[in-house]
């Protein structure tokens, strides 16, 4: 039987970015230097099949500190955590390894410096993401006061209009944000932006490659996992970007073939957490059903990297 074709629009930049590599790295390092079992505070990052690789390798994943027992190294998550988390691993003498991404680390660093010189901090971000809750624990409770869309902003009540600044998670939708910041600027003239966007370079790369590609797309597709806020968001931006059908997808199993049934051409990503051997996986449970060409669609280039702590770079 002769399949029908297909053309999957396959985006670049997509997948794995440098603070999600670095993250890995860490625990794949941890466990080499201190031999299993190390603890990660938190899945490492958002996704099934890379705590679960870890996991086999020796990496325990648990919600909390208390979790942990005082002799074995912890490590926390790539989202950041509150200033209160490494205060208790150091109060019991833990070893401990900050796999926070460097971009989210900006984001602390940005509203410790704004609350230093008396500016109360408003966050732009996700209620109970990791992240957000990382980056609202720099700062004394009621330091930090958050909104998640233009409608909460009418309804913050700071405690002085003219003393603040603002700060974003680092994964949200750049359009979102740019409609907050402004309802932001509107109601509080006053108030300080970050010098350069908090919201990361990789997230903005997959949100472009996702604008260019989906608009020639019968559906999209986005690797991902269901707690992945970029994942989530490139399926909205698809959407918006007038794409009919976008899915969220964890694996090839996952994929709802009768919402595609009829498609012509296909757009394909993957968040900053998902793997390429998931991507290649999906790709390939198409292939057992169509004649596919893929059609790379690349806006940028990536080659960031960054450093791994160096309590890992030393010997043991």
């Amino acid at each position: 039987m002769t399949k029908p074709p297909l053309t999957i629009l396959l985006a670049a930049p997509r997948g794995f970015c440098a603070g999600v590599d670095r993250a890995i790295k860490i625990v794949e390092m941890a466990l080499e230097k201190w031999g299993a079992p190390v603890y990660v505070r938190h899945e490492i990052v958002h996704n099934k099949y890379v705590v679960d690789g870890l996991r086999a390798k020796g990496a325990v994943f648990v919600e909390e500190l208390d979790d942990c027992p005082d002799d074995r190294p912890v490590i926390f998550s790539a989202h950041g955590v509150p200033k209160s988390v490494p205060a208790a691993a150091a109060k019991r003498e833990m070893i401990y390894v900050d796999a926070t991404c460097p971009l989210v680390s900006k984001v602390h660093i940005e509203a410790a410096r704004h609350a230093e010189t008396g500016l109360q901090i408003i966050m732009i971000g996700h209620a109970g993401h990791p992240e957000t809750i990382g980056t609202m624990g720099q700062l004394p409770e009621g330091e930090v006061l958050l909104v998640e869309n233009v409608e909460q902003v009418a309804h913050v009540t700071p405690r002085d209009p003219a003393q603040l600044a603002f700060v974003t998670q680092t994964t949200l939708s750049v359009d979102d944000t740019v409609d907050i910041i402004a309802a932001l600027r509107a109601r509080f003239p006053a108030i300080v932006g970050p010098h350069k966007e908090d919201i990361c370079y990789a997230t903005t790369n997959r949100q472009e490659a996702v604008k260019a590609a989906a608009p020639r797309a019968d559906a999209l597709l986005v690797v991902g996992a269901p707690n992945s806020s970029n994942s989530k968001r490139l399926v909205d931006v698809g959407a918006r970007a007038g794409c009919a059908y976008a899915q969220l997808v964890q694996r090839g199993g996952d994929i709802d073939w009768r919402a595609l049934d009829g498609i012509r051409t296909l757009a394909i990503t993957a968040g900053a957490s998902a793997p390429e051997e998931l991507v290649t996986e999906v790709i390939d449970a198409f292939r057992d059903r169509f004649d596919v060409t893929v059609e790379q669609v690349e806006t940028a280039r990536e080659d960031v990297e960054f450093k791994v702590p160096r309590v890992l770079r030393e010997p043991a």
